[in-house]
Order: C-alpha cells, then sequence, then structure tokens
C-alpha cells in the first residue's frame, strides 16, 4: 500500500473533542488489517534504520503500533504509562498539556544505561507528551535521538518542538491543519 492509500484509511472527525478541531482518527487505519500491517512494516522499517534497540510508545495508541512495530524487529517495547498502571516503583514526569497537565511514568528498569531507544507515538500534534516521554526515558538512562509517527499535524508545530530538543522526527504521513 502507499502512503496515500494509508491516509485515505484515516478518518477525520470535525468538532472533536472541541468546536473547530479535525481530529485525525487512526481507529480506520488499525481496523483495516492490510492498512494496518502496511503501516507496522513502515514504522519498523524506520525504526530500524534509526538503529533502534527499543521501541518505546506512549499510551494508548502507540501502544497499538510500538508494540507491534518491536515484535516485528524483535526488540524490546517500552510502556510509557499514565498514572496508576504500573506495579513496581516507577519514574514519573508531569507536563504540561494544550488543556491542563499530566503525567507519564515508566519502569526505570525497562531500558539500559545508553540503550537506543526510538519513541513512537500514533499522532505528532504540538508535541508536549512526546517530549515529556523522551524526558523521562533520557533520565531513566535511554540515548533517545529519534521519535517516529504515523501521523503528523505540521501546522501545530510538534516536529519543532521536539527537534529542538535533539530529536530527529519522522512521520509517516502528515496533515495540514489541526
Amino acid at each position: 500500500m502507499t502512503i496515500d492509500d494509508l491516509k485515505a484509511l484515516v478518518r477525520s472527525i470535525p468538532d472533536f473533542p472541541i468546536p473547530g478541531i479535525l481530529f485525525r482518527d487512526v481507529t480506520t487505519l488499525i481496523g483495516d488489517g492490510d492498512g494496518f500491517a502496511a503501516t507496522v512494516a513502515l514504522l519498523a522499517e524506520q525504526a530500524q534504520a534509526m538503529g533502534a534497540q527499543a521501541l518505546a510508545g506512549i499510551e494508548a495508541r502507540g501502544f497499538i503500533f510500538g508494540a507491534a512495530a518491536a515484535a516485528r524487529l524483535g526488540l524490546p517495547f517500552v510502556p510509557v504509562r499514565k498514572p496508576g498502571k504500573l506495579p513496581v516503583p516507577v519514574l514519573a514526569l508531569d507536563y504540561a498539556l494544550e488543556y491542563g497537565t499530566g503525567t507519564l511514568e515508566i519502569d526505570p528498569d525497562a531500558v539500559s544505561q545508553g540503550q537506543r531507544v526510538v519513541v513512537l507515538d500514533d499522532l505528532l500534534a504540538t508535541g508536549g507528551t512526546a517530549l515529556a516521554a523522551t524526558q523521562l526515558l533520557r533520565k531513566a538512562g535511554a540515548l533517545v535521538e529519534d521519535a517516529l509517527f504515523v501521523i503528523d499535524l505540521p501546522d501545530l508545530g510538534g516536529a519543532e518542538r521536539l527537534r529542538g530538543a535533539g530529536l530527529r522526527v519522522t512521520a509517516l504521513m502528515d496533515f495540514p491543519g489541526h
């Protein structure tokens, strides 16, 4: 499948979650077996070219794509979780969102010192969550130089924000606007 074929599988929903937002819904892409398989293959190919030794996926849709790509490559998968989901002592980081604050957590034993970890998520908007995940993984000792996304919304500036934090940013597709 081509990138245009995959883009056609992403549903656009106007005025969600608030009026004026055009939501890009990847559940329709995930729900198409051929499209999902092609997306995972492309993500795995990119992660391999980045020299990934592990993939870190951000809850929740980053789990879907990240775990599948990690399995395809035979690499470890590091879940970057919302609070209270891990049964062990965690590293946590609070960060600012567009409409409030959030917290991410990881098991500090999930990465090794200097391990090359690629952050992977479904969508890049303003970049706050991916930046927080990067900071958390770096705090745990991971070498994080790359962030990989299915979709980038370039008009929201997330890629530039991540580049400012020293990350190379790659997305399979982009959609103008928000």
